[in-house]
């Protein structure tokens, strides 16, 4: 099985940039979208090429912001179903988690909040995290869970280009950094890490300062597996020369 992420920062703009394209030559079993940035209505009233895919939408209630999406491959064996949201308002009306279970693991869908400059969002996001967690652990119960999407925030100074001049940033404070050690010890496995070992590769990057061009990114994105799946995992890996978003797309394959 072959899953990609990818927080596309508006499915409008990516669309226009080759998504269909990217679906076609990856040719994922499922796509797990974060940042979709489209609302409902808006949704309904456009036509994407998403031929061969069953689409699962879960927007944010304020238009152009946040949002999440699966596109599942049709005839993909051992789909149960897609959830959207934690059952929180305060989180859910942002479009942030959805949850697809398989007949053999969940898949959870996540785009983080951003702690914001100023860190205006940081008791927020770190309130959603330790949601999110309890959530994951709950569903653990049941069978092993992947979970993925954009974390906003680089967990170790190997993660990002320049760690000395952003710590305490957004993304790279004390507290988002604990709160991923605390998520990994809990028994989630960074599967980059796990089949990369210390490899340098960044999955973000500022539109500002030709920061892509120069490499001058983060590693912000991830695919963590409950440590049952990890016997599974096969390969995961960033698609880094994959333009079209700020981020690009990280893979997993089982």
């Amino acid at each position: 099985m072959k899953i990609i992420s990818w927080n596309v920062n508006g499915i409008r703009a990516v669309a226009k940039k080759g998504l269909a394209y990217f679906l076609r030559s990856q040719k994922p079993d499922i796509l797990c979208l974060q940042e979709v940035k489209i609302s409902d209505a808006t949704r309904l009233l456009t036509e994407f090429d998403f031929a061969g895919y069953t689409e699962y939408w879960h927007s944010a209630q304020r238009p152009g912001y946040s949002g999440t999406a699966i596109l599942v491959r049709e005839g993909l064996p051992g789909i149960k179903g897609v959830k959207s949201g934690l059952g929180l308002e305060k989180f859910d009306k942002e479009g942030r988690v959805q949850t697809l279970e398989n007949e053999k693991f969940f898949l959870v869908n996540v785009y983080f909040p951003n702690s914001n400059p100023e860190l205006s969002r940081l008791d927020y996001k770190l309130e959603f995290n330790e949601t999110l967690l309890k959530y994951v652990k709950k569903l653990e119960r049941l069978k092993p869970v992947i979970v993925t999407g954009d974390f906003n925030v680089a967990h170790e100074e190997i993660d990002l280009a320049r760690p000395k001049e952003n710590i305490g940033n957004p993304g790279f404070t004390p507290e988002e950094r604990a709160w991923m050690m605390k998520f990994l010890k809990a028994g989630f496995i960074d599967t980059y890490r796990e089949k990369n070992g210390r490899k340098i590769q960044y999955s973000w990057w500022s539109f500002r300062m030709n920061a892509r061009a120069r490499n001058i990114g983060w590693r912000i994105d991830y695919f963590c597996v409950s440590a049952k799946l990890v016997r599974t995992v096969k390969k995961a890996y960033i698609l880094d020369k994959i333009s079209g978003s700020d981020h690009a797309p990280i893979g997993l394959e089982l």
